[in-house]
């Protein structure tokens, strides 16, 4: 899981250092060549968004104790992400007031104010933009953690019921054992007392048997 995540992380790295190379490189070219860089540049970070995208999807797979330092790298590439869109929209603007002044041949001394105007708005959204998302970010780690928290609770509800569904038998097998050993015991009892009458009655039969022999031998004499 984490391999994955840091292979992701190698291919933004080397991107993001690419863009940033050739947004430094848009105001020193012109015409068609500078046309073209815009096109790569725009394509390369719509491939970068697609990363931070998966990156993002594996950091939800990766387990909640590890999941911190992982959250904290995306915090990171995405102000980077902005940083870079910000720049390239910088180079973007500059590229389209040099290409109306010189269609128009406009000195350039109103477009540089409405330039700074526009790069203020722009940086003004992109913070806005920014801690929305910082916003919605919190919002969907809080709520991973309360289905986490929810599911631990069922777990543990269902061992709680299990073991008391254990105790239950444990307590029905006990009591079935109880009474068993008390019809043992009664058993036991009532077989003592029968031999000690069959062997008070075999005693009687004896000395009675002895007296009468005796008796007989008497009248013999």
């Amino acid at each position: 899981m984490s391999s994955d995540f840091e292979s992701y992380e190698q291919d933004f790295a080397v991107l993001t250092a690419d863009i940033t190379g050739r947004i430094g490189r848009v105001p020193k070219l012109l015409g068609d060549e500078k046309k073209q860089m815009v096109a790569n540049i725009e394509k390369q970070l719509e491939e970068a968004r697609e990363l931070l995208e998966q990156m993002e999807l594996e950091v939800r797979e990766i387990p909640p104790q590890s999941r911190g330092m992982y959250s904290s790298r995306m915090r990171s590439y995405k102000q980077e992400m902005g940083k870079l869109e910000a720049d390239f929209k910088r180079s973007r603007i500059a590229y389209s007031d040099e290409v109306r002044n010189e269609l128009l041949g406009d000195d350039g001394n109103s477009s540089e104010n409405q330039r700074a105007h526009l790069l203020d708005n722009t940086e003004r959204l992109e913070r806005s933009s920014r801690r929305l998302e910082a916003g919605y970010q919190i919002a969907v780690e809080t709520e991973q953690i309360g289905q986490e928290m929810l599911e631990n609770l069922s777990h543990d509800r269902e061992k709680i019921q299990r073991a008391r569904e254990r105790l239950r038998e444990t307590d029905a097998n006990l009591g079935k054992s109880s009474r068993i050993l008390t019809g043992m015991l009664r058993s036991s009892k009532l077989w003592r007392r029968q031999g000690l009458k069959i062997w008070l009655a075999a005693m009687g039969f004896g000395l009675l048997s002895l007296l009468l022999k005796n008796k007989q031998v008497g009248n013999i004499h």
